[in-house]
């Protein structure tokens, strides 16, 4: 990874949004934040806008649109257009600046409910909004967050004329499964991205606390004998779980997010990943079996 771009984009799912975390991370050398339409209960843009947004023109801001208000405090997902592009000219509103990339959010929501050929026509009118989107000014570029991507590959297969979007992210990591590696990888070959506009998410499953990540040795993942955590390494690991160029990880603590940027420059261990992916499918194969 080049020293200019450190590959780590500070998520802001679970964040308290506290400007003391957006000030320190633009210290280190992060900015990249990523957030969304739907978060901390539809107010994460206006919470930002309003506790840092002096500094939300130094930061490049990824968000997402797809989820919507419902009943009751609760959401829907949908991808009519029209509800896509107010969503996208809100979050603009809101943020008093142009996001970066606009993700269309967990687009399988809808898809998998729907027959190839309409889910296909489906994601390519959301396409094409947010394709249009980029074209008036409101983003810099558009993609699709998908956590699991495997219903994208049926409408993407469809004859819809699907527009390709600049960036994908989805899960990355040592807790992705051969399934959902080879999913994300199908969806990224058939839309023709390289590596740098692949993005990951969720490194620990969303969960770096969990006991897993003292017990398992991550560190036969890099290619010298780091002294770094076992957390770091498996951090350092999700670059390569699919090969992505950035990494979406939340935190609300600078020393952690500083021990990741650190363990994102480290070098990886080529075999022993290549030797971790044919155990995945081996291991899913005899899952098929049973």
């Amino acid at each position: 990874m080049r020293s200019t771009d450190p590959g780590v984009v500070l998520g802001l799912y679970r964040s308290r949004y506290e400007r003391d975390l957006l000030e320190g991370a633009l210290k280190l050398g992060v900015h990249r934040i990523d957030t969304s339409y739907n978060y901390l209960g539809f107010a994460a843009h206006h919470t930002l806008a309003q506790r840092a947004g002096d500094l939300l023109p130094e930061l490049s801001i990824s968000t997402k649109v797809g989820f919507f208000p419902a009943g009751r405090g609760g959401s829907e997902h949908s991808l009519d257009p029209q509800r896509l592009r107010q969503a996208v000219e809100e979050s603009a509103e809101e943020l008093g600046v142009s996001p970066d990339v606009v993700f269309l959010h967990n687009p399988e929501h809808t898809l998998a409910r729907l027959e190839p050929q309409q889910a296909s026509d489906v994601l390519a009118d959301a396409g094409a909004e947010l394709e249009a989107a980029v074209a008036s000014g409101l983003t810099s570029s558009w993609g699709i967050a998908s956590w699991n991507p495997q219903p994208l590959l049926p409408a993407l297969e469809g004859t819809g004329d699907t527009s390709t979007p600049q960036v994908f992210m989805a899960r990355s990591g040592l807790t992705v499964s051969s399934r959902t590696l080879h999913a994300i990888e199908a969806v990224t070959a058939l839309w023709g991205l390289s590596p740098a506009q692949r993005w990951g998410m969720s490194p620990f499953a969303g969960h770096s606390t969990d006991p897993v990540w003292d017990q398992v040795n991550a560190r036969m993942f890099l290619s010298d004998d780091s002294s770094c955590s076992n957390l770091a390494a498996a951090f350092r690991a999700s670059y390569e779980l699919p090969n992505v160029s950035r990494v979406a990880v939340g935190t609300n603590q600078l020393g952690h997010l500083r021990e990741l940027l650190q363990a994102a420059q480290l070098p990886a261990n080529d075999s022993a990943i290549v030797s971790y992916r044919a155990l995945l499918a081996t291991a899913s194969t005899n899952r098929r079996r049973v």
